[in-house]
């Protein structure tokens, strides 16, 4: 059996021949961030938004609804007058 850290330098030479050494540092870096999103949504330590924020947030989207609503029948209103 080869050392332990034999196996990552043959790793990292089998790399360095099929990326070469140019696009070895991108490979690496887009590795990295691969890893750290993995890492981040398997942890689950995300804060979980409050209902009252939900809530509030609804409540706007259905007044700003109510008033687009109204406007549009407003609209439709004066189309019809003009015509």
């Amino acid at each position: 059996m080869f050392p332990k850290g034999f196996e990552w330098v043959v790793i990292l030479i089998v790399a360095l021949l099929i990326f070469g050494p140019k696009n070895l540092p991108k490979l690496g870096k887009s590795l990295g961030k691969t890893v750290k999103n993995i890492r981040e949504g398997m942890s689950g330590d995300e804060a979980p938004a409050d209902d009252a924020e939900v809530v509030e947030e609804d409540d706007e989207v259905s007044q700003l609804e109510a008033q687009l609503a109204e406007a549009k029948a407003k609209k439709e209103a004066a189309a019809k007058d003009d015509e």
